[in-house]
């Protein structure tokens, strides 16, 4: 599995609405195309979560790969966020201790079934978008 290093790498849970409506938001956003998306079901997904020990049945993380490191949580969304246009007033949430701002980000994660609902399918991009999706 070849991860692209010119490019961050979001991955997310493609059967959960929160998670998909945050990609296509950030899809909208990134107009300099700079991110890659996959989901954590997808095989590149599962091959990452592998490579680095990580969980490969728990999508409870959104997670960001740059630079050779892997942020979670609201680590990772607040440093993806932030790079979009117009949206680095979102570091000031970095000022939230780190402790308080997962206890949060846990919360909405084990109740997003629940509260946004479940995709059916995974988020299945336009020929399009394609290319900003790793597989």
């Amino acid at each position: 599995m070849e991860i692209p290093s010119q490019h961050p790498v979001i991955l997310f849970d493609g059967d959960c609405n929160l998670c998909s409506g945050s990609v296509q938001f950030m899809i909208r956003r990134d107009a300099q195309r700079k991110f890659r998306f996959a989901s954590l079901q997808s095989r590149f997904g599962q091959a990452f979560l592998q490579q680095f020990g990580l969980p490969t049945h728990d999508f409870n993380s959104f997670l960001l790969y740059q630079d050779g490191q892997i942020y979670t949580r609201s680590a990772g969304a607040i440093k993806a966020f932030s790079q979009l246009p117009r949206w680095g007033w979102v570091r000031i949430l970095r000022l939230v201790p780190a402790f308080l701002r997962d206890a949060v980000y846990r919360l909405i994660a084990r109740n997003r079934f629940r509260w946004f609902g479940r995709r059916p399918e995974c988020l299945v991009p336009t020929p399009e978008l394609r290319s900003r999706f790793l597989d």
